[in-house]
């Protein structure tokens, strides 16, 4: 009979000794319930599953599981449950905060295999789809009905509906559409005790506590997601992109207040800098106007004729607000090259530097302007790059900070731009993340956005769905200790980085 495993403290690597020990025990436990094929614990195995994209902090797990039932799902959270070992689910990696990083005496559980459109409903315009689904895939099997679902990040074409709920992604249509939240109706799933659980429901409402907002975005801490239901909307009969230029970035920033201070609601609003049109255009060619100091990407749809009249509504305010340049999409071929651009601005920049590390938080859109210009001083202060993106409607900042990790120095200080730039937002009154989550990246930030009590409250929700803290552990959410050295370092002028997690 198996004995229970004590729960870690950390994630600090283990001995050699011990890893082998638990590794053999979680193996033989698991083999009762998955195939053989579906365990990975050699290191040449589990190495593909170190980090998700941010590759900065890596960890091996002791083993990978790729469960192809939900009876599989279940019994080996039920397994992992009895011997205390902690779970990390992990959809395509795609994530940007470390939330799918292994725990390095863990257990990773891919739901990859779980890649099925179970239903789409024409009529009552939903689709049952299972977690490993590609975002794009929904909107692909739902277009034969005239249908799509609205949410698209720009790893649309590789990150899955279960990453989406847990992190509550948006993408550049989600000013008018709505974030993942928005558009699911109900999402089952297992508890790490191996509870079935349904968050939500596909009826107008759900009997007792309605919790479906609480797990979008819980970051895979509260339960393992395996279906979603998800809510699909008509496809407009047209879309224009306006691309705007401006030359000055507190014009371009006042531009986006405006227009929506106008009562238009933009099917997409996006901004970017000059270093990030740049880069952009030399990869995918389209289009931009390389003297701006920024440009904005402005999107109607509906109608023709509601199109024509928000497209010149629009263009008069941007005109108004010291646009010196308008283009408009003539046709389909061109809005699609204009958002090409916006859609590659990571891939660009990996083609401009070794690496870089994406940073995602939100202010109020009036303050664009006044962040960027911030920005701009951070480069000056700790010596490195740094490009712009921002979906700019709803104020969600992805500023991409360039460096080599090659170079520990440069990495240091990577990690104090990307903390100055999300303590900076939450000064201007914005939060540390949009869309992104917490993961391990912004476990530091979260100190200086929320109290030791808010904190506290927040550990307490978590409990109430997984007692044993096994399901993802160390993310999101700082403990009080973290926060009471956070506090001592911005005494001292010093840094607190990640000390419990392997670099490269």
């Amino acid at each position: 009979m198996n004995t229970a495993l004590p729960a870690p403290a950390s994630a600090s690597s283990p001995s050699p000794a011990e890893r082998a020990r638990r590794q053999a025990q979680i193996v033989q436990a698991l083999s009762a319930h998955v195939p053989a094929h579906a365990l990975l614990w050699h290191s040449e195995d589990t190495t593909p599953y170190e980090c998700d994209g941010l590759t900065a902090y890596r960890q091996r797990p002791l083993v990978v599981c790729l469960p192809e039932t939900y009876a599989q799902v279940q019994a080996v959270l039920q397994a992992c449950h009895a011997l205390q070992v902690p779970v990390v689910a992990r959809g395509a990696g795609t994530g940007l905060s470390g939330g799918a990083m292994p725990h390095a005496l863990g257990v990773v559980l891919s739901l990859a295999k779980f890649n099925r459109i179970l239903k789409v409903d024409a009529y009552s315009r939903t689709a049952l789809v299972q977690c490993g689904v590609r975002n794009l895939a929904i909107s692909e099997a739902a277009a034969p009905f005239g249908l799509y679902y609205a949410p698209d990040p720009s790893s649309q074409i590789a990150c899955t509906i279960g990453g989406n709920v847990a992190e509550n992604s948006g993408g550049v249509h989600c000013l008018k559409y709505g974030l993942t939240v928005h558009n699911v109706l109900e999402v089952k799933g297992f508890t790490m005790a191996g509870e079935p659980v349904t968050f939500g429901s596909q009826a107008l409402d759900t009997p007792g506590y309605d919790l479906l907002a609480t797990v979008i975005g819980s970051e895979g801490m509260l339960a393992v997601a395996t279906e979603i239901t998800v809510r699909l909307i008509p496809k407009p009969q047209l879309a224009r992109c306006i691309m705007a230029s401006f030359a000055d970035v507190r014009q371009a920033g006042a531009a986006v207040a405006a227009v929506i201070a106008a009562g238009i609601i933009p099917a997409g609003l996006e901004m970017m800098d000059k270093p990030m049109t740049a880069a952009v255009e030399d990869f995918v060619k389209a289009g931009y106007d390389l003297t701006a100091e920024a440009i904005l990407l402005c999107e109607s749809d509906g109608t023709p004729e509601e199109v024509a009249e928000e497209i010149e509504r629009m263009s008069a305010v941007l005109r108004d607000a010291g646009a010196t340049a308008i283009t408009v999409s003539a046709n389909e071929a061109e809005r699609l090259r204009f958002w090409s651009g916006r859609k590659n601005a990571f891939p660009a920049s990996g083609r401009i530097s070794p690496d870089y590390m994406c940073m995602d938080s939100t202010i109020p859109r009036k303050r664009l302007a006044d962040i960027l210009l911030a920005i701009q001083a951070m480069e000056q202060k700790y010596q490195l790059r740094c490009a712009n993106v921002f979906h700019a409607g709803d104020g969600n900042l992805h500023p991409l900070i360039l460096f080599d990790a090659n170079d520990p120095d440069q990495l240091r200080r990577c990690e104090l731009f990307g903390a100055d730039i999300l303590e900076t937002s939450v000064a201007m009154g914005g939060t540390v993340t949009g869309e992104h989550g917490v993961g391990i990246e912004k476990l530091n930030s979260m100190c200086t956005q929320f109290s030791a009590e808010e904190n506290a409250q927040m550990f307490a929700l978590k409990a109430a769905f997984d007692p044993q803290g096994l399901l993802n552990p160390g993310k999101v959410i700082p403990t009080l200790h973290r926060c009471a050295e956070y506090g001592k370092m911005l005494v001292r002028g010093g840094q607190i980085s990640h000390p419990d997690l392997p670099r490269f």
